[in-house]
């Protein structure tokens, strides 16, 4: 059902069963799936594809040119899954030639109302943004992330799988799996225990991870780059250790979030 006080351009894309509010604007690259909701005034430009049974609220802002001095207009792209909510105010801009040209968002992910989301961000699954968190250029979040409200993450961190981000803190280095930081610079604060409970992780694996979260991240005794290395010398069939191994092994431009 399409109210005739919005514009949708005759090339986009409106799969089945979608409401779009009084209004809008949709571009004419735009693809949305079915079962979706758009409220009134909301902007959809650019080449957008929006997953199943998600939902839009009023004044949010999707596809708008990136601000990258460096964008030239080159075509770009977003990606957002299906189930996601989205609501007033948010802004998410499409990716630039220097990132891969695509900004995508996972499935089930709640953006709250003033979120933005910045050129070339690439974000997992069953993610939560409260309330005007703010997201610079090549940001990556990884699954089952959390970030409180008010909390700004530069450009081109990572955040770990299920990590969560205290409200109102500033994120300049990359935050590692299972964890929680806070503070403006934030610090490494301990591990997501809740979030673990909540994905039902044993624990049994919990007490191991903390061994070597601690181990890795609270031992002073020797050089945190070779605690690195003798934890991985071991093989670890512990899933959560696995991953968190995994991200620290990968190449990053950023150091990480580290206790007081």
């Amino acid at each position: 059902m399409f109210n005739k006080l919005s514009f949708i351009d005759d090339k986009a894309i409106i799969a089945n069963n979608v409401k779009i509010g009084p209004f809008c604007f949709i571009g004419k690259n735009v693809n949305i799936a079915k079962n979706c909701h758009i409220h009134n005034h909301v902007s959809i430009t650019g080449n957008v594809t929006i997953g199943e049974n998600s939902e839009i609220f009023p004044f949010a802002s999707i596809g708008s040119s990136p601000q990258d001095l460096k964008y030239k207009g080159e075509a770009t792209t977003i990606k957002i899954g299906k189930n996601c909510k989205i609501r007033e105010y948010v802004t998410i801009n499409p990716g630039t030639n220097g990132g891969g040209k695509i900004t995508s968002v996972g499935d089930n992910c709640l953006l709250m109302i003033g979120t933005h989301i910045a050129h070339d961000c690439r974000i997992g699954n069953n993610v939560i943004f409260a309330n005007h968190s703010t997201l610079a250029g090549h940001v990556i979040v990884e699954d089952n992330v959390v970030v409180g409200a008010l909390s700004a993450i530069h450009q081109f961190c990572r955040i770990g799988e299920g990590a969560m981000i205290g409200g109102m803190s500033g994120v300049t280095a990359d935050v590692i799996p299972f964890s929680t930081v806070i503070g403006n610079r934030a610090k490494l604060s301990g591990i997501n225990i809740l979030g673990l409970k909540r994905r039902n992780i044993k624990k049994k694996e919990i007490s191991e991870f903390r061994k070597i979260f601690k181990y890795i991240f609270f031992d002073n005794e020797s050089i945190f780059r070779d605690r690195i290395k003798v934890v991985m010398k071991k093989k670890h069939e512990n899933n959560i250790i696995s991953k968190l191994l995994k991200f620290l092994h990968n190449h990053s431009d950023r150091s990480y979030c580290m206790p007081d």
